[in-house]
């Protein structure tokens, strides 16, 4: 019996049932995520909403969501609906927590999705805090997806030649001086 056990020890075997067959383990992103965890700043969250101007008929998306705070202060502001996107199940989670302590869940999705693969066909503003290579390589997907006048929002990072519409100056959380920047599609 003690030889049966080793090798479930050596290779790690918690005691728990691994999930189901065609299931996600829910408690871990099904991949690396491509950039880290970062909260928008107070000031770029508050560029961010006046850049894609959301109004009461826009889809509001937040590609890389993190905990929700961005979206989730722009359905507040606006009365758009929002959806939130990360490949991380427990931001997700802390998404749809944070969804209903600001009371806007009826008007929220949550996907834990790969914002690489995730359909945005019915975005009106798609709202972005990733790294520049990130950015580059979900542009032709956002052009080729989203309808007519979607706006697409950056915080921090640009989206290299392809030419701003408008950026406006923020500070982050250190203080230090960052844009934010507006795309809309034509």
């Amino acid at each position: 019996m003690a030889l049966c056990a080793l090798p479930l020890i050596a290779c790690g075997y918690s005691g728990e049932a691994p999930p189901a067959w065609g299931q996600i383990d829910r408690d871990r992103p099904a991949r690396k995520p491509d950039v880290p965890y970062e909260p928008s700043s107070p000031s770029a969250i508050a560029a961010m909403i006046e850049l894609g101007g959301p109004g009461p008929n826009d889809i509001v998306y937040d590609l890389g969501c993190g905990d929700g705070r961005v979206v989730i202060e722009a359905v507040k502001r606006s009365g758009a609906k929002g959806v939130c996107v990360d490949l991380d199940p427990k931001l997700i989670k802390r998404a749809q927590s944070n969804a209903a302590r600001a009371g806007v869940t009826e008007r929220m999705r949550f996907r834990t999705e790969d914002l690489f693969t995730t359909d945005v066909h019915d975005a009106t503003v798609v709202m972005l805090f990733l790294w520049p290579e990130i950015n580059l390589r979900l542009l032709p997907k956002l052009l080729r997806e989203l309808p007519p006048g979607a706006r697409i929002v950056s915080n921090m990072h640009d989206m290299g030649d392809f030419p701003p519409a408008q950026t406006i100056p923020v500070t982050n959380a250190k203080g230090e001086p960052r844009n934010v920047y507006l795309w809309v599609k034509h």
